[in-house]
Parts: C-alpha cells; sequence; structure tokens
C-alpha cells in the first residue's frame, strides 16, 4: 500500500473527554469567527461607545456578521475543526510533554538550591 492508513477513524472517533470536546468547539467557532471576520469587525467598529443603542445603530452590520456565522456554523465546518484537533493531537501531546519535561528540570534545580542554601545556613 502506498497511502498510509489514517491514525483515527473520524468518521466514528473515539469518544473524547469533556475537555477534548472544549478544545474541538474553541477550533470550530475559531474557525468560524476566520470566516467572517470582516462582518465582525464592522460590527465591532460600529459598536464603539455604543450600549443598548447598537442593537438599533449597527443592524444592518449585526445582521450581516449573524447571518455570516450562522452560514458557517454548520456541522460540517464541526467536522473540519474535529479533523483539524485529531491531526494536530501529536503535537499538542509532544509539547505538553515537553513542558513537564522542563517543569520537572526546574522543580529539581530548585530543590537543589534550597538544599544548598539550608547547608549555607547550618555551616553559620
Amino acid at each position: 500500500m502506498s497511502e498510509s492508513s489514517p491514525k483515527y477513524n473520524l468518521r466514528n472517533p473515539l469518544p473524547l473527554s469533556a475537555t477534548q470536546e472544549a478544545e474541538v468547539k474553541q477550533l470550530y467557532y475559531k474557525r468560524v469567527r476566520g470566516h467572517c471576520a470582516p462582518e465582525i469587525k464592522a460590527f465591532a467598529e460600529c459598536a464603539v461607545n455604543r450600549t443598548v443603542t447598537a442593537t438599533w445603530v449597527c443592524r444592518t452590520q449585526r445582521l450581516a456578521m449573524n447571518s455570516c456565522m450562522v452560514a458557517h456554523a454548520k456541522p460540517e465546518e464541526e467536522d473540519r475543526a474535529r479533523e483539524e484537533w485529531f491531526a494536530t493531537h501529536d503535537e499538542r501531546r509532544r509539547a505538553k510533554q515537553e513542558e513537564l519535561v522542563k517543569v520537572e528540570k526546574r522543580r529539581e534545580e530548585v530543590i537543589r538550591m534550597m538544599r544548598e542554601d539550608d547547608k549555607k545556613k547550618a555551616e553559620r
């Protein structure tokens, strides 16, 4: 076989934990906001220094932003976010492991420094 089989079955993926599902949702919302960035920016610029009146004054921008987000907030987009999450899963795991190793090294260094300080204090 010249093609490598995917590591995860995206059609029937493993159940994700609540934290993992939240990460998928964050990717999903980020992707939808990315599609609608100009509309969101237009609404935000209109709504600057307005409170309740933004609803009426910025109605066209708000409707454009909402319709864009509804148009892109589809299950297909969530599937793409899930695929992206699975594609970067190993990379995130490796980065997390590297971070834990750094923290452990720093912890050992701090303990060593504290023991040296204790020895110096005991010698006085």
